[in-house]
């Protein structure tokens, strides 16, 4: 398989596929959320990302890490 072909499979898997219950479109908006908080300073889209999808996760109803 092509490295080409390969990209293309990975972009396929949603965080819903790897057992994220939160949906892609809430963690982007709470991501650019995040991105307009630290001022609209370039550079930190995967941390914006990953902060926005802990926090997400954290509030989800039934998740491991619900308090």
């Amino acid at each position: 398989m092509s490295p080409k072909a390969t990209r293309s499979i990975e972009a396929e898997v949603t965080s819903s596929e790897i057992g994220n219950p939160v949906p892609d479109e809430e963690i982007r908006h709470r991501a650019y959320e995040i991105y307009l908080e630290r001022g609209e300073q370039p550079g930190c889209d995967l941390d914006d990302w990953l902060q926005a999808e802990c926090e997400l996760q954290r509030a989800e109803p039934g998740s491991d890490e619900a308090v």
